[in-house]
This record gives C-alpha cells, sequence and structure tokens, in this order.
C-alpha cells in the first residue's frame, strides 16, 4: 500500500498516565537471517487490530476494537481517543478494524476507517468505511463520512474482512468477510465474501467486473472469500494481495484478480470445526474456482500482511510477512517471482496474537498484538 513516511520512531519511550510505556532492552529471537529484537514502542492497548504511519514527526495511528483511534508519538506517547471517530458495533469480532491514509494525505489529510456498523435493529451488523480529516493538532477526524456500507448486514459477531489497500492508480480495495453465511460468498447480489473496488470518494468505476449486470452489486472485484483479514499491495508488481482465514485448515493466500472466483465454500482445504466436511465444497477445488496461491492445511489464523522493501534489512528485501493470532507467529514469506519458495516462523517464543504488521518509513517492521493489554512492537535484524 502506498504510505507517506514519518521520522524513524526512537526506541527509548516517555510515561503516559494512559498506558504502560516501557523503555527496555530489546527482546531476543533466533531467525534463519540474524538474531530478532523486538522493542516495545507502546503497551496496555485494548485489542489493537491496524496501524498506519503519519508524515513527518506526526505519529503512527492505531485502531483499538471497542472504538477508539489513538495517536502514538515519535516518543512513544499515547494520546487520548481521538474525536470524530463514527459509533462502531463492538460486538464478537466487530468493532473498530483497519486504518488508511490517503495517497494524497499531504493534500488533504483524510483518514480511512473500517468498523462494523450495526442494523437498525442492532442485532446484526456489516463492514463500512468512511474517511475524516485529520486535525492540525492530531486530536481528531473532521467531517467524518460514510463512503461505503456492506449489504445486507448479516454478521452476529464474525467474518467482517475488513482491510483497506489502495493501489497504484488511488482505487481504494476492501475485503469483505462473509459474515460467517457461506453461500452469501458465491452471491453477486450481495457485498459478503468480497473484495470491493471503487474510487477513494467511494464511487463505482465503472471499469469493475460487473458494472451494468443485472442483480449484480457493482462495487465487487472478486468473489469467493471466507474472511481476509490481511490485504497489502506488492510493491514490485503493483498487485494487490489478500489473505483469508479458512475454517478448520485451509488459510490462504492469494493474488487478487478482476472477476475471479475464488472458491469458498464451493473448494477449500479446510474442515468445519466440528470436523465435518463443509457441506457446500466439492473438494479442494472447484471448476471456475482459482486454486490459493499458497495454502496452509493446518490454519496458523493468518492476519495483517505487509512486503518488505527497504535497504536497511536486506536479508528481508522481497519477503513478505503475515501476522498469526492462532499459532502466535510472525510468518516470514521467501519468493521466487511471486511464488512462495520458503515459510519460516517468527516470534514463537513471544506468544503473543499478532493482529497487524507493517513496515516503517525507518526500515523496521512493526506489529500490534491482538489482547486485553496489547502492544505496539518495533523489529529488526542484530
Amino acid at each position: 500500500m502506498r504510505r507517506t513516511l514519518f521520522a524513524a520512531l526512537c526506541a527509548s519511550t516517555l510515561l503516559s498516565s494512559a498506558v504502560s510505556v516501557q523503555a527496555a532492552d530489546p527482546q531476543q529471537f533466533p531467525s534463519e537471517q540474524g538474531t530478532l529484537s523486538l522493542v516495545p514502542v507502546v503497551q496496555g492497548l485494548n485489542h489493537p487490530w491496524a496501524l498506519a504511519f503519519l508524515p513527518g514527526r506526526q505519529g503512527i495511528l492505531v485502531t483499538e476494537r471497542p472504538g477508539n483511534l489513538r495517536l502514538v508519538s515519535p516518543e512513544g506517547k499515547l494520546s487520548a481517543p481521538l474525536s470524530g471517530v463514527p459509533e462502531v458495533w463492538a460486538k464478537g469480532q466487530g468493532g473498530l478494524l483497519d486504518v488508511a491514509l490517503s495517497p494524497d494525505f499531504q493534500q488533504d489529510r483524510m483518514v480511512y476507517l473500517s468498523y462494523a456498523e450495526g442494523s437498525a435493529q442492532g442485532d446484526t451488523a456489516g463492514t463500512a468505511v468512511g474517511r475524516g480529516r485529520l486535525a492540525a493538532d492530531g486530536r481528531g477526524l473532521k467531517d467524518f463520512q460514510v463512503i461505503f456500507r456492506q449489504e445486507p448486514k448479516l454478521s452476529v459477531g464474525n467474518h467482517f474482512g475488513s482491510r483497506l489497500v489502495f493501489d497504484r492508480d488511488g482505487y481504494l480495495f476492501i475485503t469483505l468477510g462473509e459474515n460467517n453465511d457461506r453461500i452469501t460468498a458465491q452471491d453477486l447480489d450481495k457485498l459478503q465474501g468480497k473484495i470491493v473496488r471503487l474510487y477513494a470518494d467511494g464511487r463505482v468505476p465503472q471499469d469493475n467486473p460487473f458494472v451494468g449486470r443485472a442483480g449484480v452489486r457493482p462495487e465487487i472485484w472478486s468473489y469467493g472469500h471466507r474472511n481476509p483479514q490481511g490485504a497489502a499491495l506488492n510493491p514490485w508488481s503493483g498487485t494487490v494481495w489478500a489473505n483469508e482465514h479458512g475454517p478448520k485448515g485451509g488459510d490462504e493466500v492469494n493474488i487478487i484478480e478482476r472477476g475471479r472466483n475464488y472458491g469458498w465454500p464451493l473448494a477449500t482445504h479446510g474442515i468445519d470445526y466440528s470436523g465435518q466436511p463443509i457441506p457446500e465444497a466439492k473438494g479442494q477445488d472447484a471448476p471456475g474456482t482459482q486454486v490459493p496461491h499458497h495454502v496452509w492445511e493446518k490454519s496458523p489464523g493468518i492476519s495483517g500482511m505487509a512486503f518488505y522493501d527497504d535497504e536497511r534489512f536486506k536479508p528481508w528485501q522481497h519477503n513478505a510477512f503475515i501476522g498469526a493470532l492462532v499459532s502466535g507467529e510472525l510468518i516470514r514469506l521467501q519468493f521466487d517471482g511471486d511464488r512462495v519458495v520458503h515459510e519460516e516462523r517468527l516470534l514463537g517464543e513471544f506468544k503473543s496474537r499478532i493482529r497487524d504488521v507493517r513496515q516503517g518509513p525507518d526500515g523496521y517492521l512493526y506489529v500490534v498484538t491482538d489482547e486485553d493489554q496489547g502492544g505496539l512492537y518495533k523489529i529488526g535484524l542484530q
């Protein structure tokens, strides 16, 4: 994803009354490419879900699933919750989810948020996306406006998806879970289990694959997704990649292509949590569907995703990093072209649910851990 830069975070941090911040020596963990160093930037976050780097020395925006957007300063101080954030449906997996900056943030200061939005009755929800202008003092969003709503609202607390990616041309891609209503991922009149493509203001591009087809949502770019909780722009090819949770087994990474069907629930490498086959599944593949680009037979519970493209740590060049919730790891994927040729599991000894991972403008990796007392951490190679 195209993101603007800010100066490197310093490892030492200051105390804040709202958070427990530690100035500590790095924790060290083994890896194939050298010793990993992990430094806490800020701790005491309430189920942090995503982060985005602001330009200059303006800090990092972090979402907390119960509904707060926070600003972490370059010194590691945590702000009070920002004003102007929409009300969210904070139940189950729902709440305030992804955050992304406008490709033209230097000019328009627009911040995009994805979140679970309740129905009129309040018993179900769907993913919504909106944007607001970050105030000059960083204390709030102004004139927040919803630009997209997942319809119908079917979730009772599961599978919101919600990653936001801008491509090189400034189109906005939004990943949408199927709300744990499996077959809707194949229903083109619904926005469950889809990845949609929009202009930055929420308008539908007329070259989307299904524009003009009766009974089909024009926002759809691809379909047949289960719960895509990670997505990123590949900086070398310009393609959008997404990863998604399988059921019991079958987590996937895919290159997202125009109009393609990614199979769920007709094709899956997983089974139901009951141990029984998925009722709709025809096997690990099905006619007219894409074969997963990379698949895990045993689900690590994959989440946020980042491609590494910086000179600071050369062994990481052209690698991808994916957070894992169930296995509590950071997964490193190594490529030959687009083909995954090697995988390494990192930070297993850390034993934390890694919800999001991003490359910082200083060349370090940054992760957040989705826990009651979650944290933002900085990772490098020694």
